[in-house]
């Protein structure tokens, strides 16, 4: 649509959605403070996470971790552990990582400006927006799916969401109905866009702007938003060997390329007198973001020592229990597979 409209024609939608927000905005515990460290971490748990999946999570990991201080000096596999149900590791290697940037290079104290919130570990623009509108007054608007949604069906605008410049374009669209208050109309987005102004069966009847939505009168709030292009999938084999004797199995920590990043998974290949326990295999089916994962597990069974000790020597793995792994982050279907694996 043309943005050649002064601003303020506009200026009471943003002001209808503070209203509607002070009267029912989700009794949430992080939006009882204003503390960034807080706002940030809640930021990065629910990105991937709905509140009612990642609410425990986030009140576990705050509650192990309360500040910037004691995040920065844990260990990094104690973070991966309390991570640990959220998936989507490298999350939490990189909330680790800023923590200790803000301890090496803020003396400490998070970041009070968008800019520089930016340069933490894995914050993108929508979360620096998220933290410096509701921590410290900042004036953006924190674009994410919401607001494309949002946007798109109030001003029936068939700007294409898969358009690299779909940010830029819906945050000046924003700017149109955004009061002084942003911090407060960024919550009011978020949860219009969760609550009522859902992908599929909005609540239209519900929501205090449909009388400005223009995808609403015209009914066709289906139509939007527009997004054309697919992020194709790739389909991904994998074999993993489970390796164990006595109760005991082997593993090891994978490195930080690739999926799964510092999570820890069974051995990949077993030498040829290991194959002689093999005593069965099972074919896990697990989706990623854009992966169709394909895994195919051998239960190896050794009942020689001497073989069982020679293979872990020569391949450095580490050897665990099922009590024991419970102390370990794995991806979630070999954290399945082990928990039904000694039941026989």
């Amino acid at each position: 649509m043309e943005k050649n409209n002064a601003a303020s024609d506009f200026l009471h939608i943003g002001n209808r959605l503070l209203e509607w927000y002070r009267n029912n905005a989700r009794d949430l515990p992080f939006r009882q403070t204003k503390d960034p460290y807080k706002i940030w971490i809640c930021e990065i748990v629910f990105q991937q996470t709905r509140i009612n999946q990642g609410l425990n999570h986030y009140n576990n990991f705050i509650k192990r971790f309360p500040d910037v201080k004691t995040l920065a000096e844990a260990e990094e596999n104690e973070v991966l552990l309390y991570w640990k149900g959220l998936g989507y590791y490298s999350r939490a290697i990189n909330i680790h990582k800023a923590a200790q940037q803000i301890m090496n290079d803020y003396h400490g104290v998070f970041p009070n400006q968008y800019d520089e919130i930016l340069k933490l570990k894995g914050i993108g623009k929508y979360t620096a927006a998220a933290i410096s509108s509701i921590c410290f007054g900042g004036k953006i608007p924190a674009v994410d799916g919401n607001f494309y949604r949002v946007l798109s069906r109030l001003f029936a605008d068939d700007f294409d969401i898969s358009n690299s410049r779909a940010f830029t374009y819906f945050s000046e669209l924003a700017t149109l109905v955004m009061p002084d208050n942003v911090g407060d109309f960024n919550q009011a987005m978020m949860d219009i866009g969760s609550e009522i102004c859902k992908p599929k069966n909005p609540l239209c009847g519900e929501c205090p702007i449909n009388e400005d939505c223009l995808a609403f009168s015209l009914q066709k709030i289906a139509n939007y938003p527009v997004k054309t292009k697919k992020v194709k999938t790739e389909d991904l084999a994998l074999t993993y060997y489970f390796v164990h004797r006595n109760g005991e199995f082997l593993i090891r920590q994978r490195k930080d390329d690739f999926i799964w990043k510092k999570l820890f998974e069974f051995p990949i290949s077993v030498s040829s007198e290991m194959e002689t326990f093999i005593t069965g295999s099972k074919t896990v089916n697990h989706k990623l973001t854009h992966k169709n994962l394909s895994i195919e597990i051998f239960k190896v069974e050794v009942t020689s020592e001497e073989i069982w000790n020679r293979f872990v020597a020569e391949n450095q793995y580490q050897i665990t229990d099922v009590e024991g792994s419970h102390e370990k982050s794995f991806p979630k279907p070999l954290e399945n597979y082990i928990q039904n694996s000694l039941k026989d």
